[in-house]
This record gives structure tokens, C-alpha cells and sequence, in this order.
């Protein structure tokens, strides 16, 4: 009889181990995919500057588009987690859409060589961006889901493992965007 309770104990000593490790591996996908956002939004902040550089000195009056932009990137980088981050993403989008859409107002800067690489610098990070921030959903996703489920958020709530955060996008960016080509 006490062969059985020894069994028993140990299964369930086994148990939490296999629940914990698995809770933990989740966890660390999702914090892994956060970094991977992060690398591609410090690519894009990186670019931001050259940006308003190129245009500058093609449109230079155009000084609060200028500065809005840039003070955009300074909140977007000092964001820290997914939902004021989303916030100063959507709002650095915007800013990034209005100074691309200078270049309708000046031939100039469309022939610029450095504004089309810049440009197209842009549009491949942001295409990185898109595919971290679905990976990084989707790691969410399986994380909450995990502990959630019963009997698995038991442990999780033992053990502390909070609900991850989405990235998610403002409502102004759920809506695409004209482009004018």
C-alpha cells in the first residue's frame, strides 16, 4: 500500500516538473519573440533619422512634419512593453506614411537615390516587423493558452506565470492606408 502512494506522489512530482518546464519554455518563446520585435523596431528607429535627414534637405520647411516625426521616435523607443509600445509604433507609423508622402509634393526628393534606398530599407524592415509581431502573437497565444488550461493553471498560478500582453495595433492603423504611386 505504500508503494501506491509513493507512486502516486511521484507521478504528480513528475507532473509539475513536465507543466513547469513546459510553462517556462512558453514563456521564454514569448519573451525571445519580444526581442525579436524589439530588433526590428531598433532597425526601424535606426532609419527613421537618415530619413528626416533626406528629407530635410529636399523639403526643409516642412519642419513639424520633421519634428513630429522625431519626437514620435523618441517615445517609440522608450516604450518598453507591448501596449505603450503599440501606441508609439502606430504613432511613428503615421509619422514615417506623412513624410513618404512628401515626396509627391517635391520630384526632388523622389529622384533622391538615398530616399529610394531609404525607402525600400524601410519597407523590408517593415515586412521583418509584420512577421515578429505575428510570431510574437502567436507565441502569446500559446503561452495564455497553456496557463489557462486545466489542469496546467495550477501550476501557473502556483508558480506566478502572469498572461502575456498582444502587440497590437492603434484602431487609425486597422484600416490600410492609400498609397499613391
Amino acid at each position: 500500500m505504500a508503494w501506491v502512494v509513493f507512486a502516486f506522489i511521484a507521478g504528480v512530482l513528475v507532473w509539475v516538473a513536465i507543466a513547469f518546464n513546459r510553462l517556462v519554455r512558453l514563456r521564454n518563446q514569448v519573451r525571445t519573440a519580444w526581442a525579436d520585435i524589439d530588433v526590428q523596431l531598433h532597425r526601424r528607429h535606426d532609419l527613421v533619422p537618415s530619413l528626416v535627414a533626406a528629407v530635410r534637405a529636399y523639403a526643409g520647411h516642412e519642419q513639424a512634419t520633421l519634428e513630429s516625426v522625431a519626437l514620435a521616435r523618441s517615445r517609440a523607443m522608450s516604450a518598453t512593453t507591448p501596449t505603450p509600445q503599440g501606441r508609439a509604433e502606430t504613432e511613428l507609423e503615421a509619422g514615417i506614411g506623412r513624410l513618404l508622402a512628401l515626396r509627391e509634393s517635391y520630384p526632388e526628393l523622389k529622384a533622391s537615390g538615398n530616399f529610394a534606398q531609404l525607402q525600400r530599407d524601410l519597407v523590408a524592415v517593415e515586412d521583418q516587423l509584420q512577421y515578429a509581431r505575428r510570431f510574437y502573437n502567436g507565441a502569446v497565444r500559446d503561452y495564455n493558452d497553456a496557463i489557462q488550461r486545466v489542469p496546467d493553471v495550477l501550476i501557473a498560478r502556483v508558480f506566478s506565470f502572469l498572461p502575456g500582453e498582444f502587440f497590437q495595433a492603434e484602431a487609425p492603423t486597422r484600416t490600410a492606408p492609400e498609397v499613391q504611386l
